[in-house]
């Protein structure tokens, strides 16, 4: 079973550096990124033995961390410290525009899902609209009872429509973001790296012990932000480092399709498509409105707001150069928010007696 596993990680692993390349030869957005997550997820849905191996997730998780972190230097955190307010805003819109969309997909589905109780029907909207991590939504919805398999593949198939729609459409019009890096971060010292791999990775190992969201991810980037903070400039993180850790990030996407998934409730997943691409389309008119009242690019606050996962976003702020702080800090701060709230808001909107009727 090792072996078979084994053989079947380094096929995909194969696949997706194949994908890579294609992507790098036509100049695609992201192409390190979305080229493994479009063809892992299209063979997986074929049927295809497809594996990712989930040390190497974490390890692209850490990677990114690590690399966006370097870019809060005390000017940046400065400048987003004055948006405090516009922060509070993007995370008050997305618990409501969540809201929304659950109350939504409930409303169009709750006569056709036939054996279905109301009280799981209603738990299953509601988690499947939250904008926050599908991983720990499915984990919140199983505990309030809820059909996870339909909350895992709608924030599944969201992620997917904002990862591959946003870079295309960005790139395709040629905007620019606010992105600030001292050149000093830009160079890269072995030693320097060495020494941050090891706080980074012991930063990233205290939030899995911890049981925090994307350990990986947040952990190395809070170690690394706080050395950047301080003024300490350790080294620069590799660019063949950070395309590798998008392959994998690519690749932990892409398997999350099996070939059961387009079998799962399609007219459900139809709604959830149709739903996202309305999201995207009201976050879009909602940071034009926080770009005026602050004086920002629209892009930047576009991927701050977006209906997408703050290491996706980050990503695309990052290779698009369109802001990775303010990206960064939006996405992170909603993450956190949304974690705290989105349980409570539930049982505060239908109350356990609601439910049980």
């Amino acid at each position: 079973m090792r072996l078979t596993f084994a053989l079947r990680t380094v096929a995909t692993l194969a696949l997706a550096w194949a994908a890579a390349a294609a992507c790098v030869g036509l100049s695609t957005p992201l192409p390190w990124m979305i080229g493994p997550l479009l063809a892992t997820s299209l063979v997986s849905i074929a049927g295809g033995p497809t594996e990712s191996w989930g040390p190497l997730r974490n390890a692209g998780q850490w990677t990114i961390g690590a690399a966006l972190g370097l870019y809060f230097t005390p000017q940046v955190v400065g400048l987003i410290s004055g948006l405090w307010w516009a922060i509070a805003l993007g995370i008050v819109w997305a618990l409501l525009l969540g809201w929304l969309f659950g109350a939504w997909l409930y409303r169009v589905h709750a006569p056709r899902m036939h054996g279905v109780p109301a009280p799981m029907m209603r738990a299953t909207s509601y988690f499947s609209g939250a904008i926050g991590a599908a991983s720990e939504m499915t984990l919140l919805s199983e505990r309030e009872n809820a059909r996870t398999d339909l909350v895992a593949a709608s924030h599944s198939l969201r992620l997917l429509i904002v990862t591959v729609t946003i870079p295309f459409a960005l790139q395709w019009s040629g905007l620019h973001g606010l992105d600030i890096l001292p050149p000093t971060v830009r160079a890269v010292s072995w030693p320097g790296l060495a020494l941050m791999a090891v706080l980074t990775g012991a930063g990233a190992l205290l939030m899995d012990r911890l049981g925090r969201a994307n350990p990986w991810f947040m952990g190395a980037m809070l170690v690394s932000m706080g050395f950047t903070m301080a003024g300490y400039s350790l080294s620069a993180v590799p660019q063949w480092l950070v395309n590798a850790a998008q392959l994998v990030i690519g690749v932990s996407l892409g398997v999350r399709f099996r070939k059961e998934f387009l079998h799962t409730a399609p007219r459900w997943l139809a709604s959830v498509a149709v739903g996202t691409l309305g999201l995207m389309g009201i976050c879009a008119l909602f940071a034009a409105l926080l770009a005026w009242a602050t004086g920002l690019p629209w892009v930047t606050l576009l991927l701050g707001t977006s209906p997408g996962g703050i290491t996706e976003m980050a990503i695309t702020a990052k290779v698009l150069q369109l802001g990775v702080p303010l990206v960064t800090a939006f996405q992170v701060c909603r993450l956190i928010s949304v974690l705290m709230l989105v349980e409570p808001m539930y049982r505060w909107i239908y109350p356990p007696q609601e439910n049980s009727t």
